[in-house]
């Protein structure tokens, strides 16, 4: 389509329709401006009585904002529920849901994710560094990387047409008035009316995000991704069905918890957000922050001397090393690598990835400190140590916050995953340490191996509790069985087998230690792909 965007095709034609709202002054009472000088607050209702499911929201809002094919800003999900002859089809219009405290606000960290005085939630494209850590914390499944400009974007109830007093496309043409939008603060509003006066839902109430959208007439079936079956083959009703790692559908085709006769026979599946890298880059940090903390410890309890090779060569080089690779595969991992200085220079502080990015420049400059005090033939004081020692801690831990502020992946919420964070480290710097201690003069190699065996042995205790603690979650039970029994089995029991022989081969060289981090690596990477393998929408 060429020619000016705005108010665009879809605005032109409704505005030549009669019953359209246009006006926002004179028609406020329809729901639609600004009335009496007062602040509308836009909501959305979904009437499921209404919908017939022909996908004419989803195809007029590509058209109005320029959505490219592959990707939806709001789709239509179908569930057949009962047995013939008694079947029912139930639809789900999938969208933004506006939240009152949006996740995807709070864990973006260039504010290009924002919300409006009037409601929306809308996102600024310029500023959007492609980290995904939006995608991640909406618990409705809502956002998406545009392939054309590699930018965060989602559904904003048509703003540029809300301030023009032009309703939302999807609202437009609608040919059952089962979109609505309006001004809930407005007592006269047709949203107003449902909203105050009939049943209607939200999607996922337990997560506390507030949604704005609202579903009058949904079945459990269609609100609830895993109340109905997925069902198996490689399509669905009338389209192909695109399964694999990595790939997300909604439904699931041996777990599902209702006691209904329900089965998916339409969907469009999702990309999990954070892929390898994200894993790896757990396991780079680890190092990092471990290479620091074990000669630290091994200083403490008398086993070398603060001249040690270890103190003075391997924690600098090594944590540097770690360091380099971690933001490496960070700025990789961004859709705009380039604007990656935007945490900096720009940061919203909320977001974990800010703060993440200004404890682990912290450790950088200490270990530079570090290592230009061996430079000048000085051993380095431990006296440094008081610095740090707690910012090679927080380097390892603040991965947990970050992926609990990813609010969509319960699995992530685990109370064990801070500690489990701070053992990690220790088992990879003691692994690292180790290596480097044997190719020298080998005065640290038993205390080095009696800590490899016991921090292995406690990262198979603590793995064992995030597999087997009650956990509060479908969704969170789920992704542990997607991890343990499920697509990323593989990975979780060939790292839980070289953990356990790196245990046995602690005290064989080094051996113990390289077995022991490999399948460190395997565990990290079923960990974190496994939490994002849960439908969500």
């Amino acid at each position: 389509m060429n020619g000016p965007r705005f108010p665009g095709v879809l605005g032109q034609l409704g505005a030549q329709q009669p019953g359209v709202r246009q006006n926002p002054i004179t028609l406020s009472g329809g729901g639609l401006g600004t009335a009496n000088g007062h602040q509308p607050k836009w909501v959305k209702v979904l009437d499921k009585d209404r919908c017939i499911g022909c996908h004419a929201c989803t195809t007029a809002c590509k058209s109005e904002n320029d959505v490219p094919l592959e990707v939806t800003r709001t789709f239509v999900k179908y569930v057949d529920v009962g047995y013939w002859p008694q079947v029912r089809r139930a639809f789900q219009v999938t969208r933004c849901n506006q939240c009152e405290d949006a996740p995807c606000v709070a864990a973006c960290p260039t504010s290009a994710m924002f919300k409006r005085p009037d409601g929306i939630v809308d996102f600024d494209k310029s500023i959007c560094i492609g980290c995904k850590a939006c995608i991640a914390a909406c618990p409705y499944d809502a956002i998406f990387i545009n392939p054309d400009d590699h930018s965060a974007e989602k559904c904003n109830f048509c703003a540029h047409r809300l301030e023009m007093g032009l309703e939302p496309a999807c609202v437009v043409v609608c040919p059952t008035e089962a979109v609505l939008v309006g001004d809930i603060n407005d007592p006269t509003s047709k949203v107003a009316s449902i909203v105050d006066r009939d049943p209607v839902a939200v999607r996922r109430p337990e997560k506390m995000t507030g949604p704005t959208v609202f579903y009058k007439g949904a079945t459990q079936a269609t609100l609830d991704p895993l109340a109905a079956r997925r069902p198996s083959g490689d399509t669905y009703m009338w389209s192909e069905k695109h399964s694999g790692r990595g790939l997300v559908n909604s439904g699931h085709p041996e777990r599902y918890n209702s006691s209904a006769a329900a089965v998916v026979s339409y969907d469009i599946n999702h990309t999990a957000p954070w892929d390898w890298r994200v894993s790896l880059y757990t396991w780079t940090k680890g190092v990092a922050a471990g290479a620091y903390l074990i000669p630290l410890l091994l200083i403490l309890v008398g086993a070398i001397e603060t001249s040690s090779q270890l103190w003075r060569w391997v924690a600098p080089l090594t944590g540097m090393a770690g360091l380099a690779a971690t933001g490496g595969l960070l700025i990789w991992d961004l859709e705009h690598p380039q604007r990656f200085y935007m945490i900096f220079t720009r940061p919203q502080w909320r977001s974990w990835l800010v703060r993440g990015g200004v404890i682990i420049t912290g450790y950088g400059a200490v270990l530079s400190i570090h290592l230009l005090f061996s430079l000048l033939d000085a051993a380095p004081t431990p006296a440094l140590a008081v610095v740090g020692a707690p910012l090679a801690v927080l380097t390892a831990v603040y991965t947990a916050y970050l992926f609990a502020q990813s609010t969509a992946r319960d699995l992530w919420q685990s109370s064990l995953l801070a500690p489990h964070l701070v053992v990690q480290p220790l088992l990879l710097g003691a692994s690292v340490a180790l290596l480097f201690d044997v190719l020298g003069d080998g005065e640290a190699t038993g205390a080095l191996q009696l800590i490899v065996a016991l921090a292995a042995i406690v990262h198979l205790l603590t793995t064992w509790g995030e597999v087997t603690l009650a956990h509060h979650t479908e969704h969170a039970r789920l992704a542990a069985w997607e991890m343990v029994r499920g697509s990323y089995a593989w990975f979780f029991w060939v790292g839980a087998a070289l953990v356990g022989l790196g245990v046995g081969a602690a005290g064989v060289g080094p051996l113990g230690g390289l077995l022991a981090a490999a399948g460190l690596l395997a565990y990290e990477h079923a960990y974190v792909q496994a939490g994002q393998a849960v439908p969500l929408a």
